[in-house]
């Protein structure tokens, strides 16, 4: 007996599995490369599982890995240019007043924030400096800066998003707007309510006066004790800066300017004046800031004679 489908010659076989299951039938010898079956006077002929063919759309489009980059670059250019709002390129974007971005804020210092990477300062204020340092009622120094930036994070992940209404570009190429919150709570008097901020009459025209009235009656933030006006912080230090930067390059008092090395730093906490020696424990890690009082001597004995003590380690 010879297989109906290819000819070759039939073998009695016992089925293992289905229906027919321990049976016996005729099958092709070269089952399963046939899957010929025979079984009394019928021929089963099983299908053979169909050659698989990739997807035309497959065949047509495949771009590897430099061509997906490029794709993946249009795409997300596509996406920039479809989000609600001017963002990217910020400076071609903004030229009128009224123009708006919105976004999740971070916070840079007191009065600058960052939304999709365009810095924005915020219209008619000034908050201290990052490094400006304010005095408490009891004299103690602390870092007035520092807390505005603080509340103003606080106050900002209360209500995201935050949006801004650009006003102008300023001196240093920043974004300055009028910011609000989702609920519509303006930014600028939140901080000038609080006393993290000033009016500042300059660009202003006095908008925030009031609430600064308000802020200082109430001894809060920075109305808590004594401060120095930011403008004019910033202006001090640059007129320091100079100074500072010649005094190490000339010589002083017969000595060589490699010789005023005692670094003179006022205590954070207590507001003590120290001076540091070369070798002394906390010598490498005392960073000088001018702006704040703190200065290089050139002996101990001038240190002693301008109120600094010596470091104990």
């Amino acid at each position: 007996m010879k297989c109906p489908r290819c000819g070759a010659p039939m073998k009695l076989r016992t089925a293992k599995q289905g229906r027919h299951k321990g049976r016996e039938f005729w099958g092709c010898s070269r089952f399963p490369a046939c899957r010929a079956v025979v079984n009394s006077n019928i021929h089963h002929l099983a299908q053979s599982k169909p050659a698989r063919t990739r997807h035309a759309s497959k065949r047509l489009f495949r771009p590897g890995k430099f061509g997906s980059m490029i794709i993946a670059g249009v795409v997300l250019l596509a996406w920039l240019g479809l989000r609600e709002g001017p963002i990217g390129f910020q400076n071609s974007s903004y030229k009128s007043a009224g123009d708006t971005i919105a976004g999740r804020a971070t916070v840079i210092d007191g009065d600058t924030i960052e939304i999709h990477g365009q810095r924005i300062r915020f219209n008619g204020i000034d908050a201290p400096e990052t490094d400006q340092l304010c005095s408490r009622k009891n004299g103690a120094r602390y870092r007035c800066g520092a807390d505005a930036a603080q509340f103003l994070s606080e106050y900002l992940a209360q209500s995201r998003p935050t949006t801004c209404n650009f006003i102008e570009w300023d001196a240093y190429d920043r974004y300055v707007g009028d910011c609000y919150r989702s609920d519509g709570q303006g930014v600028a008097s939140a901080l000038v309510a609080a006393g993290h901020a000033l009016d500042w009459p300059r660009f202003s025209k006095g908008a925030y006066s009031a609430l600064q009235d308000e802020a200082q009656n109430a001894h809060r933030g920075i109305w808590q004790g004594s401060f120095e006006n930011p403008w004019e912080f910033r202006a001090r230090k640059r007129a320091e800066k100079m100074p500072q930067q010649s005094q190490k390059t000339q010589s002083v008092g017969g000595q060589s300017s490699s010789d005023c090395n005692i670094k003179g730093n006022i205590s954070f906490s207590t507001g003590e004046r120290i001076y540091h020696l070369p070798g002394q424990e906390f010598y490498s890690k005392t960073r000088i800031d001018t702006g704040n009082g703190e200065r290089w001597f050139c002996s101990e004995a001038e240190a002693r004679a301008a109120g600094w003590r010596r470091a104990r380690r």
